[in-house]
């Protein structure tokens, strides 16, 4: 039987620490991080996503940032087997993986065995649907997952067609949705060490660290990046340009909203999204949770976490 994997997985709600925390826990584990956030994906779209920067990596190597161009396609299946092969080769340098970010489907599909995965694909039928989205749009074939999927609907962008088809193929091929399969047919993993670490803190002042960061995207020139990835043809019904920090500000370029409106609605659309991020979280109860308003310094928690950690994981302390 082949051994277990070490992996140590750290998530949380937008802006509350995990960049600075995973940097400084990699160093400290020899680790190597590897992200699982869905917009840090992407190339030219670095202040919206709050992408670390180069000089903030303290030479950790960081994995799965700056990959596709925000007009390609990267599905939850690219990143589970992008992030997997990461984790084996990190694994075999005899170092740490650190998995960090806040997308729910990237995490989930590390710890999760999804088995609606396994629904074989049906050419046909995604041609058929391809061909009624460019004829119809894409809200027509999202309205038609909202009759079966209301769930998968309301967790699915209109706009990212290729997901939404496939929850209409996987309806279409078993006859229950694809929610249903999310609910009742994941199996935990257990190939891995696996540590998962959940980073909180009192909802009022991580709502403050929201608002100050948009402030601070602003000053650092997002508008700027925004009417930069659309002079370069990126439009704003891609998938990446949906995403919260752009979407809001295209809507002030096209003139719809003033500079303020955008930036209010910026901070708020962040703040539902922190909101979201943990209800999701806190549905696995696999995750150990700590608040970091409970400790003086980033360097106790750290410490705090290697203590825990070192009873499931073999550090390299």
């Amino acid at each position: 039987m082949e051994s277990r994997k070490d992996l140590l997985v750290l998530i949380g709600p937008t802006a509350v620490g995990k960049t600075s925390l995973s940097i400084d826990l990699a160093k400290k584990i020899d680790g190597e991080i590897i992200s699982a956030d869905s917009m840090q994906i992407y190339k030219y779209m670095n202040i919206g996503t709050a992408k670390v920067k180069r000089e903030e990596m303290e030479n950790i190597p960081h994995h799965l940032i700056n990959i596709v161009y925000p007009d390609e396609e990267f599905t939850v299946a690219d990143y589970k087997r992008n992030a997997e092969k990461y984790i084996n080769k990190i694994n075999e340098l005899g170092k740490i993986p650190v998995v960090v970010g806040g997308t729910g489907l990237y995490i989930n599909s590390l710890v999760y065995e999804l088995r609606f995965t396994k629904v074989e694909a049906n050419e046909d039928f995604r041609h058929k649907y391809n061909e009624l989205a460019d004829t119809c749009g894409n809200e027509y074939i999202h309205n038609e997952l909202y009759k079966i999927d209301k769930a998968s609907a309301k967790r699915i962008n209109p706009n990212d067609r290729k997901r939404v088809i496939r929850a209409l193929e996987i309806y279409h091929e078993t006859g229950k949705p694809m929610s249903y399969y999310n609910k009742n047919f994941r199996r935990e993993i257990d190939k891995y060490n696996l540590v998962m670490i959940g980073l909180t803190m009192d909802r009022a002042v991580l709502y403050s660290r929201i608002n100050k960061r948009v402030d601070d995207m602003i000053k650092e020139g997002l508008v700027e990046e925004v009417e930069k990835l659309l002079n370069m043809g990126y439009n704003k019904e891609l998938v990446s340009m949906q995403g919260i920090g752009y979407k809001e500000i295209v809507s002030y370029l096209e003139g719809n909203i003033c500079l303020d409106k955008a930036i209010e609605a910026l901070k708020r659309n962040t703040r539902r999204f922190a909101k979201r991020q943990l209800t999701w979280f806190k549905r696995d109860k696999r995750i150990h949770w700590i608040d970091a308003n409970e400790f003086n310094s980033m360097t106790d928690i750290n410490n705090y976490l290697i203590s825990y950690t070192k009873n499931i994981i073999n550090l390299n302390t």
